[in-house]
């Protein structure tokens, strides 16, 4: 049984990618994380000595504090926020046990320059409503999106330091048969059997190849849908962010579930 206060890795890994995960601060020491250049999804690094800096970004959210062992830092940083009012835990036997988890995933922090402001093309339908969420939900939550003619991409990317995704040209974009969504699976590191199943759905519906995953057809209707909706790219986006964290439920621990709507006559 976790102790007052604590968090199990196995909990926290059924947090992420969720719209109401906790915010996770890591106060691992400088040489720790050195060593071990890895962060939990989602998760900024702080110095473990400033609490106080921590405050207004944590005002009415919960939080997990880690450290590497789910020990003093970890516990002595989450005892103070909870003094201060904030809803905070500390995450047992820290990056460690994290490690040792089965199919729990570690973002690189060589990875994660350049993601708090990207850039696409201007109205969207399946990867550049997809790939949005996977950075807000489990990348960097303070991601923001720019949509612009697709001539101007490139352009705007470099004027205003954003990071271009899903044009040609651009890191961040198609490989193979890929989509770009399958490209920030691999650089992020983010693999996980729910993932690697939306992924799946996402490339079939983002390529026009709908025979190949049966809910293609769907999340392309559903796609369409939205972009016939809305007119402005970020409402749509929000209301993108909703299906795919209903994809993304489904993905994880709903696929098996079919629908029979005949009832049995007695």
């Amino acid at each position: 049984m976790p102790a007052p206060n604590e968090i199990l890795p196995q909990q926290l890994l059924r947090l992420i990618g969720l719209p109401d995960a906790p915010v996770i601060i890591d106060v691992s020491l400088d040489p720790d994380f050195e060593a071990d250049p890895f962060l939990i999804p989602g998760a900024t690094r702080h110095d473990h000595r400033d609490t106080n800096g921590l405050l207004p970004q944590l005002e009415g959210q919960r939080c997990v504090v880690v450290c590497q062992k789910g020990r003093k830092l970890s516990q002595g940083v989450a005892a103070l926020l909870r003094s201060y009012g904030v809803r905070a835990e500390y995450l047992g036997g820290g990056n460690h046990a994290w490690r040792a988890l089965p199919d729990a995933p570690r973002l690189p922090a060589s990875m994660l320059t350049g993601t708090a402001l990207w850039v696409t093309r201007h109205r969207p339908k399946i990867d550049r409503v997809a790939c949005p969420w996977l950075i807000r939900r489990i990348v960097n939550p303070a991601a923001r999106f720019l949509f612009v003619a697709p001539a101007e991409v490139l352009d705007v990317a470099e004027r205003f330091g954003a990071t271009p995704f899903d044009i040609d040209g651009a890191f961040w974009s198609h490989r193979g048969d890929g989509c770009t969504f399958d490209t920030m699976l691999d650089e992020f590191c983010l693999h996980s059997a729910a993932l690697d199943r939306l992924v799946r759905v996402i490339r079939a519906a983002d390529t026009n190849q709908p025979d190949s995953c049966p809910q293609a057809a769907g999340l392309l209707a559903v796609s369409v849908g939205l972009s016939r909706q809305y007119k402005d790219d970020l409402t749509q986006l929000e209301a993108g962010m909703v299906l795919y964290d209903a994809l993304y439920c489904w993905a994880r621990d709903g696929a098996d579930e079919v629908h029979d709507s005949t009832q049995s006559k007695t």
